[in-house]
């Protein structure tokens, strides 16, 4: 396993010798760390960015009934996978498959796989070997323009956010920025957690505070482990002082911890904090995904109500935005 010190070099190298494609790689690699996908290295949440090879859709049958017509939704998740989704409904994920079931008037049933390489191609785009039916057909929170999938209308806009305790010597801290103007000598005695290939790469680098990060593999040996899980042990044993963490992950760290403190950060010129997450399905099943963008049009605030209570950091979604 390398070392703190070599991650901390590697991704430094990286930057320093690519300073153009390698911070807009940051940037669209920051996406990795959404929705659940952090251990999916393959994903990119924004158009323009690195090539997937091996995205081409399935060839789709001509008079398949689309899943609109069933009489159960057929949900794609990560049995270990919280706060977005498990295998005992505990999710906000869970919970908005639920709605959705409710309100199309359909049962609901699920296929397992963790969320990492391999998680599309053995859930969304998988056949059942007797049925020759698909064992599954929508994935409750993609990136926005994902190109595995077709994407729906966003039905969240979250945003990285800055976890600590709270503790007096960081009593003054309402937003990064207030982070930043702690003095330079207090700065410099602090470690911050961070996923490679995060925009919190980015932040640390342009704020010369990269060789205080605590720097996480964005893959771990575990199907279960999740970067809330990681960044939560560390920071409850005083191993780092502050964690940056995608919004839904540092809500759940909020609920477990309500002394811990989060601040929201804001997308700036030279780095992108915040993403829009949609459901995924297959392409070519237009009905269906009119189906899912007709209810999340309708049921919005229903979607906000489940979202805010796992405390998770809110910006408004782009109105009427056009999906793939």
């Amino acid at each position: 396993m390398r070392s703190q010190a070599a991650r901390v070099a590697g991704v430094t190298r990286l930057a320093a010798s690519r300073p153009a494609a390698g911070r807009a790689f940051f940037r669209t690699a920051g996406a990795i760390a959404l929705c659940g996908f952090l251990q999916c290295a393959y994903a990119q949440a924004e158009k323009g960015g690195a090539t997937v090879t091996g995205a081409e859709p399935p060839p789709q049958a001509e008079n398949e009934p689309g899943p609109e017509t069933f009489d159960t939704l057929h949900v794609c998740a990560d049995p270990s996978g919280l706060p977005q989704s498990n295998d005992r409904g505990e999710g906000y994920e869970n919970k908005i498959a639920q709605a959705l079931a409710h309100d199309l008037g359909k049962k609901i049933d699920y296929t397992y796989f963790p969320q990492r390489m391999g998680f599309v191609r053995n859930t969304l785009r998988s056949r059942d070997e007797t049925t020759l039916k698909y064992k599954c057909d929508v994935i409750i929170g993609v990136p926005k323009g994902y190109e595995l999938t077709a994407t729906t209308k966003p039905y969240m806009h979250s945003t990285y956010a800055l976890v600590f305790k709270d503790r007096p010597d960081l009593k003054s801290v309402k937003s990064p920025q207030d982070f930043l103007a702690l003095p330079r000598t207090k700065l410099q005695s602090l470690h911050i957690g961070i996923f490679g290939y995060s925009p919190a790469v980015n932040w640390l680098l342009d704020n010369g505070l990269i060789e205080r990060a605590q720097v996480y593999p964005p893959q771990s040996g575990d199907p279960k482990e999740t970067p809330g899980s990681v960044v939560a042990r560390d920071l409850s044993a005083d191993k780092i002082d502050a964690a940056v963490v995608w919004g839904p992950f540092a809500g759940a760290m909020l609920a477990e911890h309500k002394d811990w403190v989060a601040v929201p950060f804001k997308s700036a010129q030279k780095v992108k904090f915040d993403y829009e997450i949609s459901m995924g399905v297959r392409f070519g099943e237009k009905k269906w995904k009119d189906t899912l963008d007709q209810w999340i049009g309708t049921h919005q605030p229903q979607i906000d109500a489940i979202l805010t209570s796992y405390h998770i950091p809110l910006l408004p979604t782009t109105p009427d935005a056009p999906a793939s």
